[in-house]
C-alpha cells in the first residue's frame, strides 16, 4: 500500500494541519519551557493518543508548568488537584450536598462537581496521597465517568490526567497502586536541564517580562485529530515488534531474553503492546508521516514499558533500572522488515537474539 493510500483525502489534510498545529505549539511551549523537548514530544503523543501522562522527575523542574501551559496552548478547560495527605476522594470527584428549595421548602440533593471536570486535569504530586485517594481517579481515568452516590457523571470531552510524581524514594511519597499504573499510558522521566538550558531558565525567570500564550487548537479540534490518529494503518511487522517487545518482559514467555528472567519479577501486560501502537501512531502523525515506523515503536518503548515492568531483589541489589533492562530488549529484539514476514523467518530471527 503506497503512502498516498494509506489515508482519505480528508484524513490526510487533517493530519498535515496537525503537523502545523504541533510545531506551533512547541513555538508556543518555547516562550515559557525551556528545553525538554523529548518530554514535550511524549506528553502530546499521549493527548491526541487520548492517553494519560505520569511525569516524574525532582521537584523544580517545571513540571507543573509546563501542563498548566500545554492547556493554554490548546484552549482547554483545566483544573489543578494538589494532592496532600489529607486530600479525600470527594475532594477530587465531587460530591452530594442537600439543598432546599425556598420557595416549597422541598430538600434534595445536590451533586457538585470536584475538580476532575476538566480537559486536562493537573494531578499534582500524585504520590503524596495514600492509595485510597489515589484510587479516586481510577475509574475516571479508565472509564471517563465518576460515581458518586451511585449516580454515573460523564467527564467532559477530552479528557486527560497529566499527573506528576516526586521519585519514590523522597520522604513523604506513596507508591502508587500497579492498576493505577497502568492506566498511564506512558511515564516521562523529567531529567535536569543541561548547563546552557539552565542558564537561560535562570535568566527568564529573574527578568520582568510577560508571556502570552496563544492558542492553537479547540477541544472539537483535538477530539477530531484524536480520531483521525486512530485511523492511521500500521502494518502487521511493525505491530508485531511492538507485541514482540511487550511478550519478552514476561519470565515464563519461552522466548524471553535470559537477563529478563534474571532481573524481573514480573512483566507488562497486554496494554503496553497496544499503548505503543497507538502512541507510534500519534508520533509518526506529529512527524509529518502518515505511517508508523520501527523508530516510532522503540522512541515509546522505555516511557510505556518502564512502569510496567517489576524489578527483583537482584536487579536492585545490582543497581539496575527498568530503563536498563529496557535497553537491553531493544538490542535484543530485531526490527523485522516485510521481506523478512513474507519468508517465515520470524521465529528463527527471534530465537536468536540476546544481547547477553
Amino acid at each position: 500500500m503506497g503512502e498516498s493510500q494509506m489515508l482519505e483525502g480528508d484524513d490526510r489534510q487533517a493530519v498535515e494541519a496537525l503537523t502545523e498545529a504541533y510545531a506551533q505549539i512547541t513555538r508556543e511551549l518555547g516562550k515559557v519551557i525551556v528545553g525538554q523537548q523529548q518530554v514535550i514530544e511524549q506528553l502530546f503523543v499521549a493527548m491526541f493518543a487520548r492517553g494519560h501522562c505520569l511525569l516524574v522527575g525532582v521537584p523544580g523542574l517545571a513540571k507543573t508548568l509546563l501542563v498548566r501551559t500545554v492547556a493554554d496552548a490548546l484552549s482547554l478547560d483545566f483544573s489543578r488537584i494538589q494532592f496532600t495527605p489529607d486530600l479525600m476522594p470527594a475532594d477530587i470527584t465531587g460530591t452530594e450536598v442537600i439543598q432546599e428549595d425556598r420557595t416549597s421548602g422541598i430538600r434534595e440533593y445536590r451533586f457538585l462537581p470536584g475538580p476532575i471536570f476538566a480537559n486536562v486535569v493537573l494531578a499534582d504530586e500524585i504520590n503524596r496521597t495514600p492509595p485510597k485517594t489515589q484510587a479516586a481517579l481510577l475509574e475516571a481515568m479508565q472509564e471517563q465517568q465518576v460515581t458518586v452516590g451511585g449516580d454515573r457523571h460523564e467527564l467532559p470531552e477530552p479528557f486527560f490526567v497529566l499527573a506528576t510524581q516526586n521519585p519514590i524514594e523522597q520522604e513523604g511519597t506513596y507508591p502508587l497502586p500497579e492498576a493505577q499504573l497502568d492506566r498511564f499510558m506512558l511515564h516521562v522521566w523529567v531529567d535536569y536541564p543541561s548547563e546552557e538550558e539552565e542558564l537561560e531558565i535562570v535568566k527568564r525567570t529573574t527578568a520582568d517580562h510577560d508571556v502570552q500564550i496563544t492558542s492553537t487548537l479547540s477541544a472539537v479540534q483535538v477530539m477530531a485529530l484524536t480520531r483521525i490518529i486512530r485511523r492511521v494503518p500500521v502494518a502487521d511487522h511493525i505491530a508485531r515488534y511492538a507485541l514482540w517487545l511487550a511478550r519478552r518482559t514476561r519470565r515464563d514467555d519461552p522466548d524471553a531474553p535470559d537477563f529478563v528472567r534474571e532481573y524481573i519479577m514480573w512483566g507488562a501486560g497486554p496494554r503496553a503492546s497496544q499503548y505503543m501502537v497507538l502512541g507510534a501512531k500519534a508520533r509518526a502523525v506529529l512527524h509529518g508521516r502518515y505511517f508508523v515506523t520501527h523508530d516510532d515503536i522503540r522512541a515509546l518503548a522505555a516511557p510505556v514499558l518502564r512502569h510496567r515492568i517489576k524489578l527483583n531483589f537482584n536487579a536492585d541489589a545490582e543497581g539496575f533500572k527498568a530503563d536498563d533492562i529496557i535497553r537491553r530488549l531493544l538490542e535484543s529484539v530485531p526490527m523485522v522488515g516485510d521481506e523478512e514476514e513474507s519468508r517465515g523467518k520470524l521465529p528463527e530471527l527471534f530465537r536468536s537474539t540476546d544481547a547477553g
